[in-house]
């Protein structure tokens, strides 16, 4: 699994979750259960993690949605 994206916004998270799923692209959200013990202030951001094999299609569906900012580099 790839890291693609590392996110503390929690509407973000929903979108690109919603945008993996209907692409049919497997993913992972890693760090969900430390954000709910912080109190979901913001201080451990949430990660998305795609399978190698599909981390080009996924950066290019995230990319096309205009949220290209939003991707960790390679």
């Amino acid at each position: 699994m790839i890291e693609i994206v590392r996110t503390s916004d929690v509407v973000l998270l929903g979108f690109l979750q919603s945008l993996l799923e209907n692409a049919n692209i497997p993913f992972f959200v890693a760090d969900v259960h430390m954000s709910a013990l912080e109190g979901m202030i913001g201080a451990f951001p949430r990660r998305i993690l795609v399978p190698e094999d599909h981390v080009p299609q996924a950066r290019r569906l995230i990319g096309e949605a205009g949220l290209q900012a939003e991707l960790l580099h390679d």
